[in-house]
């Protein structure tokens, strides 16, 4: 009889479990080492990402605003304090920059809404959705240097528009010679100018739209403005949001090559904004250190209006 037989049932089935849990423990800690690797992979992939924004982006955010504490000129650095900022929100042309700021805010409505009626046309074949194709995106190729020069020649005060004012009986206008208009005119040339982009965006979130809905939406006998308002807008309420943020963001941070060539922060410094104010402290006045308080400013400035956006387009969206 062979030995194993021997055995009472109690110890073969003793050592059945032994054989079992030896040849389980290799898989466990084969699953062991497959989940850990699983939990650090993500880590892993993100991690030169978040590097390169760390030592790019965070690490001298961090500088600037240790650097707008120290004084410039005969001052230069040492620690001031609060001093550069004291004196930054005593200054009439910054208050004036954070005024078109507010001008910025209450127009960027404007700013969103033209692509997205150019984008909703494309998408729905409306009439004449052919030639928005065509030329939407054209502007956006262009430097605002090039987009500068040909305004100042279509806006001057004998320029083509005023002529063509002048045939309909309307009397010229000082597009940017005029502090009341200036401001409004430069904003208008960025919106044709930049369009183009934020339209991009907008038929990328068409293309998650169902079709579905609009087809539904049709049948009942739905309007335009129905479809628009009950249908696509919640639809793409989450490509809205990102197109209102990325649109108050380059109205900030990217009109400076228009202003310099169209305006010069004129007249009167009426066309200033952050940006440009510290384009001119930094590189006009020699003061890179008080220019680092409005660039403090500045980034505080677009975080509450981005976060205020976000917010509200969220309430917005959870009414609807």
């Amino acid at each position: 009889m062979p030995l194993g037989d021997s055995l009472p049932l109690s110890a073969r089935s003793a050592r059945a479990e032994r054989a079992d849990d030896m040849d389980a423990a290799p898989r466990r800690r084969s699953r062991s080492g497959r989940s850990s690797w699983e939990r650090l992979a993500p880590l892993v992939l993100v991690a030169p990402a978040v590097l390169v924004i760390v030592v790019f982006r965070l690490w001298p955010l961090l500088l600037g605003v240790n650097f707008s504490f120290t004084g410039d000129g005969d001052r230069n650095g040492a620690a001031v304090g609060l001093d550069n900022y004291a004196e930054l929100f005593a200054d009439p042309l910054f208050l004036g920059a954070l005024r078109n700021v507010v001008w910025l805010v209450l127009l960027l409505p404007i700013a969103v809404a033209i692509p997205g009626m150019l984008a909703t046309f494309i998408y729905l074949r409306v009439p004449g959705h052919r030639f928005y194709r065509s030329v939407y995106f054209f502007p956006a190729v262009l430097s605002p240097v090039i987009v500068g020069s040909i305004f100042n020649l279509l806006l001057a005060f004998d320029g083509p528009l005023n002529g063509l004012l002048g045939l309909v009986g309307l009397g010229p206008v000082d597009w940017l010679g005029d502090s009341r208009v200036a401001m409004f005119t430069v904003v208008g040339v960025h919106i044709w100018a930049t369009f183009g982009m934020a339209l991009v965006v907008f038929l990328s979130g068409f293309a998650t739209l169902d079709p579905a809905l609009l087809d539904a939406a049709r049948s009942d006998g739905a309007s335009l403005p129905q479809v628009i308002r009950h249908v696509i807008v919640p639809g793409l309420s989450r490509t809205i949001q990102f197109v209102f943020v990325t649109t108050m963001i380059g109205m900030l941070t990217s009109m400076f090559g228009l202003l310099y060539v169209m305006t010069s922060g004129g007249p009167g410094g009426s066309t200033y904004l952050p940006e440009y104010y510290v384009w001119i402290q930094q590189g006009q006045m020699n003061r890179p250190a008080f220019a680092a308080a409005a660039s403090t400013v500045l980034f505080l400035v677009m975080l509450v209006v981005g976060l205020a956006q976000v917010g509200f387009l969220r309430r917005t969206g959870k009414e609807d």
